[in-house]
């Protein structure tokens, strides 16, 4: 499916329905900002020296900054512009592979489950899996988001 800012609202949500996001590319400054913001200043992220001689040879993305961004390329795929009303959590969350600065990501989204809720008439629960990839195709992050997404005003009791 073409990438595309077109919203979609709760009606417009079919299980199996899927969309891709645009490419983005991670850079120190995601890096810095993300520590900054957090005040995890962990070696294995900031420090290349000390990376250098670690596990990965370089320094790696923090695991909630891979989630982060994960959400961002959700914002860069459009389909929630102006319908969602909240993100509701997660059931799950896999980080399988590091990530870091220099790689490119890009992402599938699927939905997997549409349901209406006793609780509202404005809105529904959808539920979409994320499979985030780098520029070599290996797996970075995968996890499902639970979004209550806006009904159309035509369907609102």
């Amino acid at each position: 499916m073409p990438y595309s800012y077109e919203p979609h609202y709760f009606e417009d949500m079919e299980v199996g329905k899927t969309f891709e996001s645009a490419g983005r590319t991670v850079t120190e400054t995601d890096f810095v900002v993300h520590s900054m913001l957090t005040g995890d200043w962990t070696e294995l992220h900031t420090n290349k020296e000390y990376a250098r001689d670690g596990p990965y040879g370089e320094r790696i993305a923090h695991g909630p900054m891979t989630f982060i961004i994960a959400t961002g390329l959700v914002q860069r795929s459009g389909f929630v512009e102006r319908t969602v009303i909240a993100f509701l959590g997660m059931n799950y969350m896999d980080i399988p592979n590091p990530l870091f600065i220099g790689d490119t990501l890009t992402a599938t989204f699927e939905v997997t489950e549409k349901r209406e809720l006793n609780s509202r008439d404005d809105a529904g629960l959808v539920v979409i899996d994320a499979d985030v990839r780098n520029q070599d195709d290996e797996a970075v992050f995968a996890g499902d988001m639970k979004f209550l997404f806006k009904r159309t005003e035509e369907h609102e009791s």
